[in-house]
């Protein structure tokens, strides 16, 4: 019996995510210079990943 297409795992483990976590997102603010110290996390703006 074969295995579901949806079941199996993906083959492009490096893949390009477009959405970032929002740990992600302030890491990469600060790296940018636009993250103030002791700013509430919650409400940030859109980022778009470094390639």
């Amino acid at each position: 019996m074969s295995q579901h297409a949806s079941l199996k795992k993906s083959s492009s483990v490096g893949a390009k995510r477009s959405v970032l976590k929002r740990y992600e997102r302030v890491k990469l603010l600060q790296k940018r210079g636009k993250w103030e110290e002791g700013k509430s996390p919650i409400g940030l703006p859109k980022t778009t990943p470094d390639i």
